[in-house]
C-alpha cells in the first residue's frame, strides 16, 4: 500500500508502481484529486475512489463523469470505506474474470452494493459485516430493488412482483415495508444511503 501527501509523488507512483484500486482525496496543495483521476484514467482502469469534505452534487458528478467508481463524503465510517473498496474490487475481479472467460446466461446469486450483501442462495444479508435479519417480503423487496438497481421501479410494479397480486390504489403496503426495511439498514430519514426515493415515481438503489 503506498500513502502519498500530493498529487505529484502520487502520479509518479501510478506510473511506476502496479495498482489494484487508488483512493484519492479532491483537496490536494498541488494537483487536486479530479485532474489525477483525469491522468490515471487516461491509462489505466482499475477502481478509483474519490474522497472530499465539499457535498455538493456537482462535484459528486464531476468525480463520476471523469472516471470515479465511487465517492465518499467526510465525515465518513471507516468501516463504509472498507466496505466500498472490498466492492469495487470483487466488481473489477468479477468483470475481468467474465470478460475473460466470455461467460453467458449466468445467473447472479449475490450483490454487494457498497458493503450492503445479500445472497439468494443462503438467503442471508449483511450490511458492513453484520448480519441484517430480514422478513421473507423484505428480503423479496431488497433483493428486486438490487436486481434492478440503477432503475425506479413504480410502487405498483414492486407490489405486484414481491406479492404476486394486483396492485390495488391507495395501497400502503410497499411504503410500510420500505420503512421497516431503511430501519433495520439503519438509513437516516432525510438522506438515506441505500433505498432511495424517487416522489412521485417509486424506489430505487443506485448503481
Amino acid at each position: 500500500m503506498f500513502k502519498f501527501y500530493n498529487g505529484m509523488d502520487a502520479l509518479k507512483c501510478v506510473d511506476s508502481e502496479k495498482m489494484d484500486l487508488v483512493i484519492l482525496d479532491v483537496m490536494l496543495p498541488d494537483v487536486d484529486g479530479f485532474r489525477i483521476c483525469q491522468k490515471i484514467r487516461e491509462r489505466y482502469f482499475y477502481p478509483i475512489i474519490m474522497l472530499t469534505a465539499k457535498v455538493e452534487d456537482a462535484d459528486k458528478i464531476m468525480g463520476l463523469t471523469i472516471g470515479a467508481d465511487d465517492y465518499i463524503t467526510k465525515p465518513f465510517n471507516p468501516l463504509e470505506v472498507v466496505a466500498r473498496v472490498k466492492t469495487q474490487l470483487r466488481r473489477y475481479v468479477s468483470y475481468n474474470n467474465a470478460a475473460g472467460m466470455a461467460k453467458e446466461n449466468v445467473p447472479i446469486t449475490e450483490y454487494d452494493i457498497n458493503g450492503l450483501v445479500i445472497n439468494k442462495n443462503t438467503h442471508k444479508c449483511t450490511l458492513y459485516g453484520k448480519a441484517v435479519s430480514l422478513t421473507p417480503i423484505e428480503f423479496s423487496i431488497l433483493w428486486y430493488l438490487c436486481e434492478n438497481r440503477g432503475k425506479v421501479i413504480p410502487s405498483e410494479e414492486l407490489y405486484e412482483k414481491v406479492w404476486g397480486e394486483k396492485f390495488l390504489e391507495n395501497n400502503n403496503t410497499v411504503m410500510a415495508h420500505i420503512g421497516r426495511l431503511r430501519e433495520k439498514l439503519k438509513e437516516p430519514a432525510g438522506n438515506p444511503k441505500f433505498i432511495k426515493t424517487v416522489w412521485g415515481v417509486g424506489y430505487t438503489i443506485e448503481e
